[in-house]
């Protein structure tokens, strides 16, 4: 379709903080961004709790998405210039893919991803919204769906949309640290993405942008400890599935409980996911849920006659957080026992309910993986080399082990 027959109305920009003004490249994606499963994504933060630490994080899905699939048009278009061969149909598969990789996400996606369907994950739910869109528009999304399960057979298309240095990635970083204000995560997507090319079908960075991707795996790195992974934040996601999972225990009681119609669904069901794949009603059931359903339950929770729900509700609204140690190593079982007996005296409670404010956990964290998906450095003699080994960088290939820590929670009046 030439630019000529692009109708007037769909010829939208849209003007985002990070990079100015964005155009919309394609019919397509105009018609995907009005349709209310992508704007049900307004209606959905992108870090979720991040504001009780972070104020200023805001931001929504809606926005990453939008920006991640303004960062793939610039890929291609560069990868066009270098004389790489991506028609137009190609483009607009990898714009569409990019746009829609996060529509499956739920509310408080990270914390409440097992919480609120069972045994699948978010990127699943993306396809299953992905496929019911490819027949809603009559098979206008059949490139994009299968450069997003990567079986297109260009498989560098696939990297721009899911690899370590896709533009989801690219967009998080600069758009998160931006809003947080956590200035480490600032990175240079420009130059990075004027530095791809390819090599065998592999998306590669040239030699001279090898600092601009050091630079990038660093600011993940910092961006975990400080943003994704913030002792404060864990506290808070803890708690909200604490809430969840107390509300579930009362609802396989048939205790009633308030929610949204939305949320009441998947409260007093267990949805697993061929419910989502083969019952339209479910998967647009689920496509109503957003982050304004889990608030306003928990407002009105905060009142309920258990009084252990009611507590952690007015904890979450009133960011009364727990108490949260970060440590290396384990912590002792008899230290988490004396705690939970302390917290069952003060509440008048019993051990096991005690476990809803007292418990430990884990968290992971690994900047870079050092393996098939791994990111190539074009070196100037025209070897590749995973940016791993060809950097002067000795922090990069000590980034590609996982850091494990161990969090401890506790009310703050119990220490």
């Amino acid at each position: 379709m030439s630019s000529n027959s692009v109708k007037p109305n769909k010829r939208k920009i849209i003007n985002d903080p990070i990079y100015g003004f964005i155009s919309i490249p394609y019919e397509l994606v105009f018609d995907l961004i009005e349709h209310p499963w992508f704007q049900r994504l307004r209606r959905i933060r992108q870090l979720g709790l991040t504001s009780l630490v972070y104020p200023g994080a805001l931001h929504t899905r809606f926005h990453h998405a939008v920006g991640a699939m303004h960062l793939s048009t610039m890929a291609v278009e560069e990868l066009r210039n270098k004389g790489f061969e991506i028609s137009k149909d190609e483009a607009e598969g990898v714009a569409v893919a990019v746009l829609l990789h996060d529509i499956g996400h739920g509310p408080f996606s990270h914390a409440l991803e097992n919480s609120i369907v069972h045994n699948i994950s978010h990127e699943d739910v993306s396809l299953i919204f992905m496929n019911k869109l490819d027949v809603q528009f009559n098979g206008k999304l059949r490139t994009a769906i299968d450069i997003f399960t990567n079986i297109y057979p260009k498989k560098f298309l696939h990297q721009l949309v899911s690899s370590q240095l896709d533009m989801d990635r690219l967009d998080y970083l600069k758009r998160d640290s931006f809003y947080t204000g956590v200035s480490e995560g600032v990175i240079s997507s420009d130059r990075i993405i004027k530095m791809l090319t390819i090599v065998n079908d592999e998306l590669a960075v040239e030699e001279k942008g090898i600092y601009s991707v050091e630079k990038f795996i660093m600011a993940r790195r910092l961006m975990y400890w400080q943003v994704y992974l913030h002792k404060t934040v864990l506290s808070a996601e803890n708690l909200l599935i604490k809430i969840l999972s107390r509300a579930k225990e009362l609802a396989e009681q048939n205790i009633k409980l308030f929610a949204t119609p939305a949320f009441e669904k998947f409260l007093y069901s267990k949805i697993e996911k061929h419910e989502l794949e083969s019952n339209y009603e479910v998967l647009e059931n689920f496509a109503q849920l957003d982050d304004n359903d889990i608030y306003a339950s928990i407002k009105v929770l905060q009142n309920h006659s258990d009084k252990i729900l009611s507590q952690l509700c007015k904890n979450l609204i009133n960011r009364q957080l727990y108490k949260i140690e970060i440590t290396a190593a384990e912590y002792d079982k008899e230290k988490v026992n004396t705690l939970l007996k302390k917290a069952a005296a003060a509440n008048n409670i019993t051990e096991k309910e005690a476990a809803y404010f007292v418990f430990t956990g884990t968290v992971e964290n690994k900047a870079y993986t050092v393996n098939a998906d791994r990111i190539s450095i074009l070196m100037k003699n025209g070897e590749v080399k995973d940016v791993a080994k060809a950097s002067d960088h000795l922090n990069i290939s000590a980034l590609s082990e996982t850091v494990k820590k161990y969090f401890l929670c506790q009310p703050k009046n119990l220490s």
